[in-house]
């Protein structure tokens, strides 16, 4: 089982996605500001990092970012905003993913299933195939 740290200063959008993500097979942490996700990227490893980027200040969530890059096992890390970037600037932060709220529950998983597979090095099976 996955474990994802899933960063959002909006409880009950936090909250939903925390739902949909446990109800597909993941384990999930949450935090609600810069400070909790420090204490829980302290306390243990996850194999994905997913955060919105405005919570305390407008870029509150790349310092998200840079501390789940600093974890010794580099987790696969995401942004998730209402605001996407118009430009490419969010590549800077070395972010593996851009999901743009609202986003559907397939959609979120899917992207997940990706960047870990991504992360791990395999090939997700693509419809009609079975996994091995």
């Amino acid at each position: 089982m996955s474990r994802v740290l899933l960063v959002d200063d909006d409880q009950p959008v936090l909250l939903t996605l925390k739902a949909v993500l446990e109800l597909n097979g993941f384990e999930v942490d949450i935090a609600a500001s810069v400070a909790q996700a420090r204490e829980k990227l302290k306390a243990g490893e996850y194999d994905a990092v997913i955060t919105d980027v405005r919570m305390e200040t407008e870029d509150a969530g790349y310092e998200v970012l840079r501390l789940a890059r600093a974890q010794r096992n580099r987790p696969a890390t995401a942004i998730l905003t209402a605001y996407p970037p118009s430009d490419e600037s969010w590549r800077k932060e070395s972010v593996e993913s851009l999901l743009v709220k609202p986003i559907g529950t397939r959609q979120l998983v899917q992207q997940l299933e990706t960047l870990l597979a991504r992360r791990a090095g395999t090939r997700l099976p693509q419809r009609g195939e079975t996994a091995s």
